[in-house]
Formats: structure tokens, sequence, C-alpha cells
């Protein structure tokens, strides 16, 4: 069992992961190695470096990057001296071939990310990734379906499997504080690895919910700077090192450079400032995962559908990860007609 015998956390960033969603994925191997070095300076030991939805998911569903994943991590590993890179692999999406080509890039941890109900699908990449000798961090995502008792269940069989960390992961956002502390504390009790908390903050709570967490147990937080993440983003990387500052914890990073690598390397390269609007509101209340943010707007926006209303139905059916294509039967259902191919002219 897992006892926290001192208020010391690790934080994980994941701005050049869970961040390239907020730019297309279009980050270069250069803005990579920049953002990497800062955050390596610092002194962040885990950088998390993929396609925002992970190892080999550059395509047309997901949207193409700017460069392979193989170009990333190689692009992160020359530019730091501490920290280890990672990379995200989901079942289903990835595949060991893709990998090994990151672990011949130069990664050293793997994060395996399995839908909360179904951590046996987690079972193969783990016990391959211990046996090639990777640190091997587990998410299991959308963490807001279960209830904490059978959340620790199924975190449990990824602890047998060899993972090193099981992440409670909030996908959607639609976490407040007590949620996050019940899901970590029954965590604690059911399993011998390390625990993680990966927060979104579509209901404006992300950084509360991740001191809950810690206070319950986490001992790694991951954060993007800031804030770059699906939908209302992640918990901001530099607001996360301040608060468990000023709260007693010790993070093992220095604040001012991570401010600097935010201010001055990751702003300029913002489209957008990363807020809660209403759209990425809403998938927090209606508990939808975060990265229908972008496919959501635009099936509203062609189907004369208010986007709101688009996500309360997905909630109301329990879609996850991977069913992005009810967005648009949703979204035509609810315009009162049928999607129909667009017939090409001179067809």
């Amino acid at each position: 069992m897992n006892t926290p015998t001192q208020k010391k956390i690790t934080i994980v960033d994941t701005t050049l992961r869970d961040g390239m969603s907020s730019v297309s994925h279009q980050f270069t191997p250069q803005n990579v190695a920049d953002i990497a070095r800062g955050l390596d300076r610092a002194g962040v030991s885990t950088i998390e470096v993929a396609h925002g939805i992970g190892l080999g998911a550059s395509s047309i569903q997901y949207g193409f990057a700017a460069a392979t994943d193989p170009d990333y991590v190689r692009a992160a590993v020359d530019a730091v001296d501490n920290a280890d890179i990672a990379a995200l692999y989901v079942p289903g999406i990835a595949t060991l071939a893709e990998l090994q080509k990151a672990i011949d890039a130069g990664i050293k941890t793997v994060r395996v990310a399995v839908h909360c109900t179904e951590a046996d699908c987690g079972q193969q990449p783990v016990e391959w990734a211990k046996e090639q000798g990777l640190t091997v961090m587990t998410f299991l995502m959308m963490s807001h379906k279960l209830e904490a008792e059978p959340l620790a269940e199924q975190a449990a069989k990824l602890d047998s499997y060899g993972a090193d960390v099981v992440y409670v992961v909030d996908s959607a956002g639609a976490m407040v504080p007590r949620h996050a502390g019940d899901r970590v504390a029954a965590l604690r009790q059911a399993i011998t690895a390390h625990i993680g908390f990966h927060a979104h903050n579509n209901l404006g709570v992300g950084i509360a919910n991740a001191l809950t967490a810690a206070e319950n147990g986490a001992t790694f937080i991951d954060g993007s700077l800031r804030g770059l993440g699906a939908s209302a983003g992640n918990a901001q990387t530099e607001v996360l090192a301040a608060a468990f500052e000023r709260a007693g914890w010790d993070t093992g990073v220095d604040l001012f450079p991570l401010i600097d690598t935010a201010e001055h390397v990751v702003a300029p390269l913002m489209k957008e400032p990363q807020i809660v609007d209403e759209t990425a509101l809403i998938l927090g209340y209606a508990g939808v995962y975060s990265t229908f943010f972008h496919p959501t707007k635009r099936a509203a926006k062609k189907f004369g559908v208010p986007a709101r209303e688009i996500l309360m139905e997905l909630g109301r059916r329990g879609v996850i990860g991977g069913q992005e294509d009810m967005i648009i039967d949703v979204a035509s259902e609810l315009a009162g007609r049928t999607y129909e191919t667009p017939v090409l002219a001179g067809s």
C-alpha cells in the first residue's frame, strides 16, 4: 500500500503531447527542442512528447502532425541533459512497432492509456514495455465514469501487470476536488504502484483537483505550460509549481525557468489563449472526452445546432474516446435530418 512519508511530488509535463491538441499538432521539431530545453533547465524530470492523441495518431481522423513521432522524440532527447522523454501509447491507435520506433528514438518512459473500465487492454503493452526496460506509467482515462472502488479494481489490474505509476485521469475535466480525492484515496488502498493525477480544467478546478489528489496520496502530477491541452486544457505546469510550493510541497522544479519558458517560448506559439469557453465548459459539465472539442464545434456549425445540445446528448449517451463518429450522428439527429455525403460536381 502506498503511504506518503513526505510532502514531495513529481511534476510531469505534457505540453509537447496533450498540448499538441491546442496547436493542431503543428509544433515543429525545433519548437519541441526549445520547449523541452526550457523544461529540462527548470528541473522537470519527465517530459511527454508525441502527437496529441499519442503514438501513431497522425492521420486524417485525428489530424496530421507537422512531423513524425520519432522526429519529435529525437528533437526532445537531443535538447535535454537530465529529463526522461516519454510517449503516450493508446492500444488500438498505437502499435508495438511504433513504440519500438519511439524507443529507438530515445524514450525512457511510456504512458499506456486505457479507458477506465478496460484495464485489461493495457496488459500486453505494459508487460512488453517492462521487458524493454522502460518506466511504465498507465492512464485510466475518463476516470470520472467509475466510482472510487470500481476504479481501484481496474487500477489493481494495471498494478499487477507491472505498471510503475497508475494515473487517475480526468479526461473530460468533469471532476471537482472531492471526486479526485476519493478516487486517489481508493487507489492508495488497493495498489503498490505510485499514483498519478492528470487534470483537465473544464470546470476551472484543475489546480485544486491536483492539490487534493496529492493530499490523498498521488505523487505524480501532470501539467502543461500555459495550460495547453485538449478543450479547456490541462492544469498549468507553472501554476502547479507555484501552488504546490505555497502549499508546502517539494516539487523538485524551479519556478522562474518554468515561467520564462511559458512566457517566452510557448506563448508566442499559441494560436489563441487557453480559456474555458462555452464548449469547453459543457464538455466538463456533460462529462464528454476533451478531444471532442473541435469536432463538436465543426459539427455545430455544419448542422446549425448549438454545440451545447450536441455535447449534452453525447454525455447522456455515455460516449468515450474513439467514438467521435457519434458527434455527426447526434448533430444530424438534432438537426432533424440524416447526414448525406455531398454530391461532387460532375458526378
